[in-house]
């Protein structure tokens, strides 16, 4: 994944201003590739960061507006966002802890795409999540 510059920021017309770069600079490190607003907001405070919560929010809006970053809403209400990336990817969501896998099925992707042929659909896009247990033995354990 290439790191986005502020030349990056320029061009998708926001100005380079500390809670910007600080927030890009979590979502690529973070060993989480998909945060909340308010994991995001909790990280910057632990970094010392002196950034308010709606300013998160503001903030993440803007970089998908800009398409710096993808919001996906899974079943559990919750908006995560991870940084856009160039090839796409699908989504294992755990329904017990809520971690989420990403994956990408090159045989998935080419049926989707004759599935909408035979209805004479030419996709724009698509999101794909499947939701099961994830192998911690603590949410085996749960789902018994």
């Amino acid at each position: 994944m290439a790191s986005i510059t502020n030349q990056d920021l320029r061009k998708a017309g926001l100005k380079v201003t500390l809670p910007r770069i600080k927030i890009l600079e979590l979502l690529e490190s973070a060993e989480l590739h998909h945060m909340s607003a308010e994991e995001v907001y909790k990280a910057l405070i632990e970094q010392g960061e002196d950034v308010g919560l709606a300013t998160v929010y503001r903030v993440l809006t803007q970089f998908e507006q800009a398409g710096i970053v993808e919001r996906h809403n899974f079943e559990n209400n919750l908006s995560v966002f991870e940084i856009a990336q160039a090839k796409h990817h699908d989504h294992l969501v755990c329904d017990v802890c809520g971690s989420i896998i990403e994956f990408h099925n090159d045989i998935i992707e080419s049926e989707q795409l004759k599935v909408a042929a035979e209805h004479g659909f030419k996709l724009s896009g698509h999101s794909l999540v499947l939701y099961g247990i994830c192998n911690n033995q603590a949410c085996r354990d749960s789902a018994k």
